[in-house]
């Protein structure tokens, strides 16, 4: 099989698994494994901040951002079709005791007019508006990225208000080698940053949250009391430290087999139209008689998995794993629909 649904399929590579095999290992719960030590230096000083705490998974280092940002009756303010609001169970409301503004933007992508409109008056008939969610890459917008001078408007918005301003980038090095960006200018714009290892990077598992050393400090706690200690876990942590120093720069191959699969899609009488394609996501928006799930079905008897993700859209994730031949065999089976 073919496998678009995610670029969470990923396996490790030889080399990865030998670094994992090497590791050295500690607890880390008592902070004395020195691969996530050196791990958690490694991000935070590549994006500029001084600390970081690394998580088994995305939705774990967001939701511990959140916890660590607000307190209960605390409103949270974030796109309605953001990760955090959209894929983590419902999170907000059960770890943080705090309420969400959805807004409504452009493929996930808010502006800083929105968010200052949105912002609650001080009110005792209205939740404090306390943290402001972004996503970078938006995973449902179909791997669209933010203008950074967006993020920098935001951010004023935010230090005005006296609000928080977290970033989950789940697949935020696609947007940096997309746009050609500098890691250390998110570091001097976010207050915290949620990076996923286990996506297009292709390590098995793991996420790390990074921010000032008082808010890892504090994001620990949360860690521990959300069941995320770890203790020997240096062999992951390895695993990751392999990603950030050798799969970055290939993110553009991904980004390329994207458009590949979109050009294949784009004049099948059955596709009313593909999202416009900037990094490894490619959403197909269905038309006639028939639905996503049934495409996604006849995809999958000629040996392509591709993700139905609503009765209108069908997506593709590019990734690592993809070789050229596979692209070259699923223009062809698109083709044959």
């Amino acid at each position: 099989m073919i496998d678009y649904r995610s670029d969470t399929v990923t396996r490790p590579s030889k080399e990865m698994l030998e670094k994992m095999h090497q590791a050295p290992v500690g607890d880390d719960v008592f902070m004395e494994d020195p691969s996530i030590n050196t791990l958690e230096k490694y991000i935070s000083e590549m994006f500029g901040m001084e600390a970081g705490l690394f998580c088994p998974s995305g939705t774990m280092t967001n939701q511990v951002a959140i916890k660590t940002h607000t307190q209960a009756g605390d409103e949270v303010i974030c796109e309605e079709l953001s990760h955090v609001y959209q894929y983590e169970g419902g999170g907000i409301a059960f770890n943080a005791g705090c309420s969400v503004k959805l807004l409504q933007g452009n493929r996930g992508r808010l502006t800083a007019a929105q968010v200052l409109a949105s912002i609650n008056p001080e009110d005792v008939h209205k939740p404090i508006s306390r943290l402001i969610s972004l996503e970078n890459t938006t995973n449902r917008g179909g791997g669209a990225c933010y203008d950074f001078n967006e993020f920098i408007s935001i951010k004023e918005v935010a230090k005005a208000n006296n609000l928080q301003l977290h970033l989950d980038g789940a697949r935020l090095f696609n947007a940096i080698v997309h746009k050609k960006e500098n890691p250390l200018d998110y570091g001097k714009v976010f207050d915290s940053i949620s990076i996923c290892l286990s996506k297009g990077l292709g390590a098995p598992v793991g996420s790390v949250l990074i921010g000032s050393s008082a808010f890892i400090k504090k994001a620990r706690r949360w860690r521990k009391v959300l069941g995320g200690g770890m203790r020997q876990a240096g062999s992951l942590a390895a695993a990751c430290i392999y990603a950030l120093e050798n799969n970055i720069d290939r993110l553009i191959i991904d980004h390329t087999n994207a458009l590949l699969i979109r050009d294949a899609l784009k004049n099948k009488p059955f596709v009313a139209s593909v999202l416009e394609v900037e990094t490894n996501i490619v959403i197909a928006n269905i038309t006639g008689n028939q639905t996503a799930h049934q495409i996604a079905q006849r995809l999958k008897e000629k040996g392509v998995l591709a993700m139905a993700m609503s009765p209108t859209q069908i997506r593709f994730v590019t990734h690592l794993d993809i070789t050229s031949d596979n692209i070259q065999d699923t223009i062809e089976i698109i083709k044959q629909l």
